[in-house]
């Protein structure tokens, strides 16, 4: 067993511990699945409110769509806070390996190897194993990226 006053290499992470600072990740997966049904909704009707804009077009290839849809809402929210709008509501954001709110290149590769993982049954059941055992509850594109959730700060 190891001292916690020690330094060790995962203390010198910029996310929070999950040994010495449980709290930031308490409950975090329960937050991550209802903020993503609050995000499914808020892109069904972004995508209803664009529909118009394609002269209804867009409906031949709705999920599509959906999809591209999505992939905007979610690098752009991503990029500007560090969460996406059911991840406010939740209060939860995703911090990169140094603790800092993702950048666009971040949000975008989080988007890219989120909509991956949910496109493929393996990914997705890896991805929620992940989140349900791991210690910062990371799912396979944070796993990859460096990336976690976490309960938002008091001080962001």
């Amino acid at each position: 067993m190891t001292d916690r006053t020690e330094p060790s290499a995962d203390r010198l992470w910029g996310l929070p511990d999950p040994v010495l600072q449980p709290e930031f990740y308490a409950d975090v997966p329960s937050k991550r699945l209802a903020a993503w049904v609050i995000d499914v909704v808020l892109i069904l009707i972004l995508s209803l409110l664009a529909l118009p804009f394609t002269a209804f077009t867009a409906i031949f290839f709705l999920p599509l769509f959906f999809t591209l849809v999505g992939f905007g809402y979610r690098t752009v929210t991503l990029a500007r806070g560090s969460a996406t709008w059911g991840m406010r509501i939740m209060a939860i954001e995703i911090r990169n390996a140094r603790g800092e709110k993702l950048d666009l290149t971040t949000a975008a590769l989080h988007t890219l190897a989120y909509s991956a993982c949910i496109t493929f049954l393996l990914p997705q059941l890896a991805s929620v194993i992940l989140m349900l055992t791991g210690a910062r509850a990371q799912g396979l594109p944070d796993f990859l990226l460096g990336t976690a959730a976490i309960n938002r700060p008091a001080n962001p």
